[in-house]
């Protein structure tokens, strides 16, 4: 058992986060319904926060740029193995460029423990 709390601290057998979205393309302005998925590790976790950042990346100039963040705050224990869903909102900004071969939009969660594990996730969107 102290194994196996000591490898979750490392990230190994941690629980695992993962955004669900409907669809991959979205209008500007639009409002995104989802849902996050937070499948338990090894171990029993307390969840501390999950934040959801929606970046661009400009892959002309090699820049990236977090245009928003959804940020969630729980004190949910995770056991392990458990499964859960917690909903998730966006709204696109209106005055976002549409995605094109120079521009791409995705988002980056993560999911924080209160012994600092953090768990992540990436998903593409496109912009039209």
């Amino acid at each position: 058992m102290i194994l196996r709390k000591y490898m979750s601290l490392l990230g190994v057998g941690s629980a695992n986060i993962d955004l669900i979205l409907p669809k991959e393309s979205y209008q500007r302005g639009e409002v995104i319904n989802g849902y996050f998925t937070i499948t338990g590790g090894t171990i029993e976790q307390q969840l501390k926060r999950i934040d959801c950042d929606l970046v661009m990346q400009d892959h002309a100039t090699r820049q990236k740029e977090v245009i928003d963040t959804t940020t969630i705050l729980s004190s949910k224990l995770i056991q392990s193995d458990e499964c859960n869903h917690i909903s998730f909102s966006f709204m696109l900004p209106e005055k976002l460029s549409a995605s094109s071969e120079e521009i791409s939009y995705h988002f980056r969660t993560r999911m924080t423990f209160n012994e600092g594990v953090e768990s992540k996730d990436l998903d593409i969107i496109h912009v039209v």
